[in-house]
């Protein structure tokens, strides 16, 4: 009660933060009057001023005031929009690296323009992440106009862009891309042989836009790149097969975590069924030896018990498509992990791809810490505040809105089954139809989707539905969403991002209906004024009807993506209405809500078709999601922890890459391994502190031989005395420094140098995967340490060090045998010869003599023109034989290739012209 009154009296610490940027704003607006005047040349040569004053010791929180009072005045300019006080406040929050709050139609975008614009000036690259490519190919060129006009380059990162556009893009002053691009681009560098074949440059500034969406939804799995293994089909078959005959009673499962254990009972039941089908390596299920057939059969349990098609994915083309559990996208080319896939496909009955193996992988939280300032924006960031502080040390500031919020959210209406949800939804939407008001309707998945659209069938409800499967076209419909009776179901956030306007988007109606007329065409204006017209006088009509009503099927596990949707309604103090319908039938109400005696009462009190609403029970509901909230954040904050880990690894094996692609020679490096080796040779045969009769000189000789490819005289050495292990290390180090100095001697030293940084990151890759593996196939087991009273993460820590240093030997041990025991033999290069051009070239004509031949690829005739005929040479008169005589007739030569008679020309411009007239055609 006393913290209540303390901030109706003193304000919020978020409403004291907010108002002590006042300052700046103010300075902000106290430079527009004088920046009017400049003309557009003057205005364009604030960035060189202002990267003179950085160069001069200036900092950013210098310039900053004037810097956007220039990006405000451009805008107005290039755009025709003119930047809010608050949305100056939420520049200065991005620019401070934190996250801007701000509701759904206050213009996050153009905030944007603010904070980039301030961080490209110093050419360290400034990176915009957005949901989609479609976004980023929609933000980089609106918003690119106004960078542009300031001096600024613009890049875009989307898929099918070559490495050069990339590297061109990376390049550019501001970059916008997706985050999975960003990512990916990132890995993909990093298992690169040359520095000159990456597309990055070093991090600088990122801002994120629906920051909550990549950061904390999509953040729970990472990022892989991977290549194919071996093909395992009949296994995944075979196993799926078996899994289809199992009881109930064999398993349990748990929907909240989507995970199944076996019963005992079960467990027996299973191990007769894998034996008789021959699955088995030995009797006993839990032998080492059957690891892989019971991680399989688990896969394809979890495949065909809680993978449901039309929710977690769908069968497109022959394929398994994921569908997105957070905005109700397909994910195409996306697959999961650890043979779920397969089991999937198995279960489908579609073909099998094969599994792949990790070659590269990062998590976003891991990916986006490593930009040395990294700020967001979105219009839900508050119930989710501790976790960007705790992960990302990001703080989140709620901007107030330019116009005061008037949209009414209703209390949620709770109904017995979904049948009765659904018609009460039905016929409230065609209620809110028949007077003009137009309805977004907001569902979990494709199937509600469908299902809701039957309803509204049958109630003769125009509407359009949404499946979040092309980001272009749902932009476009989602866009249109705020017309005159328009009815439109999305699957969670289709078409996130795009501003939803009453009485319709007057640009998407321009683009979609004009995009025949050219832009130079009088028409065109006219139809321009006539559908701004339309639009206002549409907009009356729904702001009459009471604005944007939109509706939910149901409750989301995350209150954030619930006011996600709220937020669509009531921009820039719009009138609006929301309201969620809910039952018992529900997910979040089944799996997380209240206890059984809840359901009890409601079965017993409430008749077929009734409603109730009660703020008890939206109470309970929020209690539900904060469940599920907190339990998401423990499933995040475990993928962090143990991918920290990796992390750790990561960047010191790719620090390393980057020294050995930077090093003129790394021949200091193989020489510091060879040597490691073979301490590690003797020191494993020979331990410190035991006696000679102690040594397994045996083991040595053979381990020496089989890795450094020598047989040196041990046996000799061993009958001296007072032998040390310390003086066999350096007489081996001196045996194998010899053998690489003669192998030297025989080789360029150029092409040596780059033959040894070759080889040694070849194999750093090679070890590197295979490292990935274990750690992936570590992290599957290292749960069952807590049977053992060790917590998983410390154990998994330990585990994951020992691995890494067994990783660093048998490279140092690798690189060492392939440079000692290989015998290289380079060869010559091949002698420098044109290729052959195909017998169809395009047209061109030569500059000189004006002659025109399409298919006179080499210029032979041209040649031959230039030099024969006008010089009188007697190229003309070279051919063997008279005129009319063809000695290659009826041989198989081709009509471009130079004549075997030698005169120089073609072909089919000599002998093999008609009547073998060429040579005089062209004397």
């Amino acid at each position: 009660m006393f913290q209540n009154i303390a901030k109706s009296i003193f304000g919020s610490a978020n409403d004291r933060y907010v108002k002590s940027l006042d300052k700046i704003v103010k300075q902000i607006n106290a430079l527009e009057p004088q920046l009017q005047e400049f003309t557009d040349d003057e205005l364009k040569a604030q960035t060189q001023k202002f990267r003179d004053q950085l160069a001069e010791g200036k900092t950013l929180d210098d310039i900053l005031p004037e810097a956007f009072a220039t990006v405000r005045e451009a805008s107005v300019r290039v755009l025709g929009m003119r930047h809010f006080d608050v949305q100056l406040i939420g520049g200065i929050v991005l620019h401070r690296g934190e996250i801007a709050e701000m509701r759904t139609g206050e213009g996050k975008t153009l905030v944007a323009t603010l904070a980039t614009y301030l961080n490209a000036i110093e050419g360290k690259g400034v990176h915009v992440v957005t949901v989609n490519d479609y976004l980023a190919k929609r933000d980089a060129e609106w918003m690119g106009r106004l960078h542009q006009f300031l001096g600024l380059s613009i890049g875009v990162i989307v898929p099918d862009l070559s490495e050069e556009e990339r590297r061109a893009s990376y390049g550019s002053d501001i970059t916008y891309g997706t985050n999975n691009e960003f990512g990916f681009d990132y890995l993909r560098d990093n298992m690169k042989h040359e520095r000159a074949d990456m597309v990055q440059r070093p991090f600088n500034f990122a801002i994120v836009d629906e920051v909550d969406s990549i950061l904390i939804d999509e953040a729970r799995t990472p990022l892989i790149i991977s290549g194919p293994t071996e093909d395992k089909t009949d296994l995944y078959i075979s196993v799926d097969a078996i899994v289809k005959g199992v009881d109930e009673s064999f398993y349990e499962a748990d929907e909240k975590t989507k995970g199944i254990t076996w019963t005992e009972e079960g467990a027996e039941k299973i191990e007769e069924l894998l034996a008789d089908s021959g699955l088995l390596e030995t009797p006993n299920l839990y032998d080492v030896e059957n690891t892989q057939v019971v991680h399989h059969l688990d896969q394809a349990l979890r495949a065909n018990i809680m993978y449901k098609r039309d929710i977690d994915y769908i069968v497109k083309d022959g394929k398994i498509v994921i569908i997105d559990e957070f905005t109700g996208r397909m994910m195409e080319g996306r697959r999961w992990s650890n043979g779920l896939h397969q089991a999937v496909e198995a279960k489908e009955g579609v073909k099998i791809e094969p599994e792949n193996q990790t070659m590269a992988s990062i998590t976003f939280q891991n990916y986006f810490r490593m930009y040395p300032k990294l700020s967001g924006m979105t219009g839900t960031a508050a119930t989710e505040a501790a976790e960007f502080w705790d992960i990302y040390k990001m703080n989140v500031v709620e901007i107030p809105t330019n116009v005061p919020v008037q949209r009414i959210d209703e209390e949620d209406e709770f109904y017995k089954n979904t049948q009765d949800k659904f018609q009460a939804i039905a016929k409230a939407i065609a209620e809110k139809n028949a007077i003009g008001q137009p309805v977004l309707v907001g569902t979990v998945s494709i199937e509600k989707s469908e299902l809701l659209s039957e309803f509204l069938d049958k109630e003769g409800v125009k509407h359009s539905v949404l499946n979040a499967r092309f980001h272009e076209m749902e932009a476009h419909i989602v866009a249109q969403a705020g017309r005159l009776g328009a009815v439109t179901i999305a699957t969670n956030m289709a078409g996130r991002g795009t501003d939803i306007q009453l009485g319709g988007n007057v640009d998407f109606r321009i683009e979609d209906e004009l995009r025949d007329i050219p832009e130079d065409d009088p028409k065109r204006q006219i139809e321009i004024d006539r559908i701004k017209a339309e639009v206002a006088a549409e907009k009356a009509k729904v702001l009459e009807a009471g604005g944007l009503f939109v509706l939910a099927t149901e409750r989301h596990e995350s209150r954030r993506i619930d006011n996600q949707l709220r937020g669509r309604s009531g921009r820039q103090g719009d009138p609006g209405l929301s309201r969620f319908y809910l039952c018992l039938e529900d997910d979040l109400l089944r799996i997380f809500g209240p206890d059984t005696l809840f359901a009890r009462m409601m079965n017993s009190n409430l008749a077929d078709g009734e409603a109730i609403g009660s703020k008890w029970l939206s109470k309970a509901i929020e209690t539900a999601q904060k469940k599920v909230e907190a339990r998401n954040y423990d499933i995040r904050k475990q993928v962090v922890e143990y991918d920290d880990v990796m992390n750790d690894q990561r960047k010191v094996i790719y620090e390393q890459r980057a020294e050995i692609m930077d090093s003129e020679a790394v021949d200091d490096v193989v020489i510091e391994m060879r040597h490691d080796t073979v301490n590690t040779l003797v020191g494993e045969a020979c331990p410190p502190g035991s006696y000679p009769e102690q040594w397994n000189v045996e083991g040595l000789k053979q381990r020496i031989e089989e890795v450094l490819g020598i047989t040196p005289p041990i046996d000799d050495w061993m009958e001296e005395d007072h032998l040390e292990p310390e003086l066999i290390e350096e007489r081996l180090q001196k045996i194998t420094d010899d053998l690489m100095e003669q192998k030297i001697a025989q080789t360029d030293a150029e092409i040596w140098k780059r033959l040894e940084k070759q080889i040694l990151l070849e194999r750093l890759d090679h070890h590197w995967k295979e490292h990935l593996a274990t750690l992936d196939a570590l992290r599957q087991v290292i749960f069952l340490r807590a049977y053992a009273q060790q917590q998983p993460i410390n154990a998994y820590k330990q585990e994951a060090f020992a691995l890494f240093e067994r990783m660093i030997d048998a490279l140092r041990e690798d690189v060492t045998s392939i440079l000692l025991k290989a015998e290289f033999r380079f060869a010559p290069p091949p002698p420098e010869s044109l290729p052959d051009l195909p017998d169809f070239l395009t047209g061109h004509i030569e500059p000189l003599l004006g002659i025109d031949d399409s298919n006179d690829g080499d210029g032979s005739a041209s040649r031959a023109a230039l030099f024969g005929s006008l010089a009188g040479s007697p190229m003309a008169q070279a051919s063997p034989g008279s005129p009319g005589e063809n000695p290659w007739a009826g041989q198989d030569i081709s009509r471009n290739a130079p004549c075997p008679c030698g005169s120089g020309n073609k072909y089919k411009h000599c002998h093999g012209a008609v009547g073998g007239q060429g040579a005089a055609r062209n004397a």
